[in-house]
């Protein structure tokens, strides 16, 4: 066998599901979707926040699960989610702790309900434990149903860093359950449009389009148009991730982040008091307006972006981005070197040269986004978010 070389593919499936009222007694697709020896054992943990907006959620869900057949309930788990949850490890140990002692084994399946923070925590507990348990998650927000909801990735911050330890590990399936959308506060609805928006931007120039000309009934958060936006940016991310070739990202290219160096800087900077969503839709304006300032973009095409993000009342600006260091450099401008160690290799920034169509650059200018900044701030007509 010497001097022979093999390269063997493994698939995953990722399986993707769209539903109302998942643990209403008479739906079926999670018994439907999951496969038992007779003998499986299933837990569910429930992000805190999901079940103080929906108080009934925990008891539907437990006695969903003593219902499944072939199945063994181990109950459910209520903890406290959000940005918080993933700043030290407390809760991703207690996850550990609750997987141990419930016996939750590798035929076993682990059900995770909450929002994109809480899914990372509790996908990286079941992608470790026992080296990996089948995970399905339920994301709840705008935010996590049309993007993290269902990528791959799993993680907890540490060191300062967003993200610093962490996995990727394909979850056993998705299901963006659109009953939970319409329990969030209106403001956290809109702000997860814009990962919508950032990826048609890069992917998909006929819905962007599509997002223009409704953009006046997302702002009214209008139910159909909502569901249709979060269903159609789920797919386009799904699909990057089945198809473009690097699931992993074991290359240098991150075309789904587009706009993400200055926003996980900008959160950083803020001590995670700006959103994710607040801070990506900064992140998308600022690299639009240099894409456009270097000539790469056209200045109408430039406009309709901003445009689109003024209309979801998104921000354009904040005022992390005017923190300097002793030399006068812009702090953001850090994100750049974090964003590019993150990855390793060289600096890799996706800009548009089109709606739609993005290229990846190796460089950025720091006095020409110095410029964009400025630019971006003397537009501003909102008050910044706090």
């Amino acid at each position: 066998m010497h001097g022979k070389d093999f390269d063997i593919r493994v698939n995953s499936t990722h399986r993707i599901r769209f539903t109302r009222e998942a643990f209403e007694p008479e739906n079926r697709m999670l018994i439907d979707l999951l496969t038992t020896n007779g003998q499986a054992k299933v837990i569910a943990f429930l992000d805190r926040g999901v079940t103080e907006s929906f108080p009934n959620l925990e008891a539907k869900v437990a006695e969903y699960l003593e219902r499944m057949p072939g199945f063994i309930s181990k109950g459910t788990v209520v903890q406290t989610g959000g940005e918080d949850c993933k700043r030290d490890a407390a809760t991703l140990q207690a996850a550990w702790d609750t997987i141990e002692q419930a016996g939750i084994d590798r035929h076993s399946y682990i059900i995770c309900i909450g929002g994109g923070a809480y899914l990372d925590v509790i996908g990286l507990a079941a992608a470790t434990a026992h080296r990996g348990i089948r995970l399905v998650r339920f994301p709840t927000t705008v935010l996590a149903q049309d993007d993290s909801g269902v990528g791959v990735k799993n993680g907890i911050n540490a060191y300062g860093k967003k993200n610093f330890l962490g996995t990727f590990a394909v979850p056993y399936a998705v299901v963006n359950d659109f009953s939970f959308l319409h329990g969030q506060p209106e403001t956290d609805r809109k702000a997860g449009i814009v990962e919508a928006v950032k990826v048609a931007l890069v992917k998909d120039a006929s819905f962007f389009r599509w997002i223009e000309e409704h953009v006046d009934k997302l702002s009214k958060l209008h139910p159909h148009t909502l569901e249709e936006t979060v269903e159609r940016s789920a797919l386009l991310h799904a699909a990057h991730i089945a198809y473009g070739g690097d699931p992993f990202e074991t290359g240098n290219s991150r075309p789904l982040d587009y706009g993400h160096w200055a926003a996980h800087k900008m959160e950083q900077l803020t001590n995670f008091k700006l959103s994710h969503a607040d801070a990506v839709s900064v992140g998308v304006a600022l690299d639009t307006v240099y894409s456009w300032k270097t000539g790469m973009l056209d200045e109408q095409s430039a406009i309709r972006v901003l445009t689109v993000l003024g209309k979801l009342d998104l921000p354009t600006w904040h005022k992390s981005l005017d923190s300097f260091d002793k030399d006068g450099t812009r702090k953001v401008f850090i994100g750049l070197e974090e964003f590019r160690e993150h990855l390793g290799g060289e600096l890799t920034i996706l800009l548009l040269n089109s709606i739609g169509r993005g290229e990846d650059v190796h460089h950025m200018d720091n006095s020409l986004l110095d410029e964009c900044i400025d630019w971006l701030a003397t537009r501003a007509t909102l008050p910044s978010p706090s």
